[in-house]
């Protein structure tokens, strides 16, 4: 069953995806039929099959490599045919040095493994066909620059959708975080419950790190592409609000630490406790707002009054308790870093 679910992708590719690749291996195959009278180029449509990635820049890049692997390997087995012959001898002998070539140059695994492949084609077939090299050479540019048009000229992609939604999530799931921090300094809290919040906390990094993987994604996808105009400012947008979040998950993986560590259930009785989880829901209600999305907004649920403040207020301790000091201290640190962080991105 491992084996069969490793055969198997977690989604499918967009239907666009798949037919954009035909029409450039297609196109790509007709080109070289009537620019060079190949019969069958099929250099030419695994170029075009192999180019057309998620991406414009993702498929340059492909085109390059495989380019760059297809002339080094036919140079390659052009020198060692000159030097050395045709045998089977020479062949295994040329996938090492093809192998060796690459390590050395610290090349792509495109580049890497298209040169022993080309230069094992040249040394057992090119020399039953003339001009095969140059043909192969030739088709496989041509079926790169296919790949790479039509890649760019039908619908280009933007994976703005998924980072955009990332970064939503981890500012939804920090809020959540923040409230039921603010929940235990109200009501008090068992073991279980305190690990739930706690483990709660440190699902955020992962969050984190997908959401920027997310952005990386999002941002290469609007490399050379003729769409990114129009999606650059909500890109922008989503990395300012990342590089908030950032600082917040640590500031509430340490709350929800300490909490766990030292809660004491007489907490709920203890004034600035109880205080300082107001201001950790007030937080998480302006975390809500500052991340809402630009388009299409959503109406309020509830209106923003003096209870539910645009940003957090500053609180004020007149004399540190006696029991609870310590907890109470590292959470008011910790609520002054996270009040800093919302304010900042507001000026």
């Amino acid at each position: 069953m491992r084996l069969i679910a490793s055969l198997r992708a977690s989604s499918r590719s967009p239907i666009l995806q798949v037919l954009k690749t035909s029409v450039a291996a297609i196109v790509a195959w007709l080109l070289c039929v009537l620019l060079l009278g190949q019969p069958l180029p099929i250099f030419a449509a695994i170029a075009a099959l192999l180019v057309v990635q998620p991406s414009v820049n993702q498929s340059l890049a492909k085109g390059i490599e495989r380019s760059v692997g297809v002339v080094f390997g036919v140079l390659l087995a052009y020198g060692a045919g000159a030097l050395f012959g045709h045998s089977s001898w020479i062949v295994l002998g040329i996938i090492v040095v093809s192998l060796l070539l690459a390590w050395a140059l610290r090349l792509s695994p495109g580049s890497a493994n298209q040169i022993p492949i080309s230069a094992m084609l040249v040394l057992a077939i090119g020399v039953q066909t003339p001009g095969y090299a140059v043909n192969r050479i030739i088709e496989t540019v041509i079926g790169a620059v296919v790949g790479l048009a039509v890649n760019a000229a039908i619908v280009p992609p933007v994976l703005l959708t998924p980072a955009h939604d990332a970064v939503q999530s981890l500012a939804a799931k920090v809020a959540a975080s923040l409230r039921a921090l603010a929940r235990s300094l109200r009501e008090p809290q068992d073991d279980a419950q305190l690990a739930a919040i706690l483990e709660d906390a440190r699902a955020l990094r992962t969050l984190k790190d997908s959401a920027a993987d997310a952005l990386d994604r999002a941002e290469e996808s609007l490399m050379l592409n003729p769409r990114r105009g129009r999606h650059r400012s909500l890109l922008e947008r989503d990395r300012d609000l990342l590089a908030i979040l950032g600082p917040l998950v640590t500031r509430v993986i340490g709350m929800a630490r300490a909490l766990h560590d030292r809660y004491d259930p007489e907490l709920v009785h203890d004034r600035v406790a109880v205080s300082i989880g107001v201001e950790l829901d007030r937080a998480a209600h302006d975390l809500e707002l500052l991340a809402r999305p630009l388009r299409s907004l959503p109406p309020l649920t509830a209106p923003i009054t003096a209870e539910l403040p645009a940003l957090t207020a500053p609180l004020v301790v007149a004399s540190p308790d006696s029991q609870h000091w310590i907890l109470v201290g590292s959470l008011l640190e910790d609520l002054r870093r996270v009040r800093e962080e919302i304010i900042g991105a507001e000026e």
